[in-house]
């Protein structure tokens, strides 16, 4: 069934990282694909760039490098990709990789059994969303309420889905309360509002004074700016009246994982009867997500034996969680969509701008409160 005419061919972003050390970004023309009994075809309409997009869009390629050519309707972007970052790509090279982790839209054409969907605005998750039309099994989509619009809901899975796990993580690992590094950034924001209507403390790590009001703003009650002379203090403050022993780190590089953990065993032995040459018993778990800096994780080791870094993904912890309770936290968020996951844009772009020079040095900067949105129909 299907509720508009829809076009042969669409636009599509790739990726392609060749074996001479090249990173191409392009577009193609490809086929609109007809959908299955259990699929429909979505015309998309929003998407947005996420941190977790750069990751296959420009990977490990030399920004400074970027070269611009072909027209303003069909640009081709090439950069240098260090040869000592090539062999963990071989799985990739000389194949155009289609990028986009999320977005959303109107489904115009459905199969059979999933045509209870035609015409409704609905979320999709599942890669390859930097195109025109996406075909994806009705189940993946998240169907928005009445009256949302696809720009409202393009940003309904990565984001507030995180945010929501970072909570489920907590109560699943016997934790009281949670540390957020970069808590400024939309998914800060969206954490912020969750811990306040869920009743959990937060602590929020931020860089610099305009993130602290952007927090204060919110109502967020601890905010700890790690360029204020009195940080660890601050933090170890903090820690002593939430009880936090689980932090999520956006920032992954450097010395602040390790600020971390040591603030949490100080805060831990703050009334300490005795002294342990081991440590506290209490374990202390910062869980790195992100990577707005690649150096190497810098660890002092002055909090105990009971510890730990690792990394954490969220579909791994869907998985974890369980079908019914992730289906629970989907709907919590079509609800609360233009409120609490509520997202903001600081520039709307086409496909073909996606690909302009000026713009992917602004999206690949990835600042805080910064964030691009791709109208593929523009």
């Amino acid at each position: 069934m299907t509720i508009n005419s829809i076009p042969s061919t669409q636009l599509r972003l790739t990726s392609n990282i060749t074996s001479a050390g090249k990173l191409i970004l392009s577009l193609e023309t490809i086929p609109v694909p007809e959908p299955a009994e259990h699929e429909v075809l979505v015309r998309i309409e929003a998407a947005p760039i996420n941190p977790s997009d750069l990751a296959l869009l420009v990977g490990p390629a030399d920004i400074s490098t970027l070269q611009a050519s072909g027209t303003q309707d069909n640009p081709t972007i090439t950069m240098d990709v260090p040869e000592s970052l090539l062999k963990p790509m071989a799985k990739r090279l000389d194949t155009p990789m289609p990028v986009g982790n999320e977005a959303a839209g109107v489904v115009v054409t459905a199969g059979a059994k999933a045509s209870h969907l035609l015409g409704k605005t609905v979320g999709i998750a599942g890669g390859d969303m930097y195109c025109q039309y996406r075909c994806i099994p009705a189940t993946n989509c998240l169907v928005m309420n009445e009256g949302t619009t696809a720009k409202e809901a393009a940003s309904c899975f990565v984001n507030p889905l995180t945010s929501l796990s970072m909570v489920e993580t907590m109560r699943m690992e016997n934790h009281k309360a949670l540390v957020h590094t970069a808590a400024a950034s939309n998914l800060g924001q969206m954490l912020v509002k969750i811990c306040q209507a869920d009743d959990v403390p937060l602590v929020n790590i931020v860089r610099n004074e305009q993130q602290v009001a952007i927090l204060k703003q919110l109502g967020a009650q601890y905010i700890c700016n790690s360029s204020s002379p009195d940080f660890m203090q601050s933090l170890v403050t903090a820690l002593i009246e939430t009880g936090a022993t689980l932090a999520f780190d956006a920032i992954g590089g450097g010395k602040l994982a390790s600020q971390i953990l040591t603030a949490m065993e100080i805060a831990i032995n703050h009334d300490a009867k005795e002294y342990s040459r081991y440590g506290s018993s209490v374990h202390k778990q910062v869980y790195v997500y992100g990577g707005l800096d690649l150096s190497p994780i810098v660890l002092n080791r002055a909090f105990g034996m009971a510890w730990g870094v690792g990394g954490w993904l969220l579909t791994p912890f869907i998985t974890r969680m369980g079908m019914e309770r992730f289906l629970q936290l989907r709907q919590r968020v079509a609800n609360e969509i233009n409120t609490t996951f509520a997202s903001h844009y600081t520039q709307e772009i086409s496909l073909a701008e996606t690909l302009n020079k000026e713009i992917i040095l602004g999206y690949t900067k990835q600042a805080t409160g910064e964030k691009y949105l791709i109208t593929p129909q523009k």
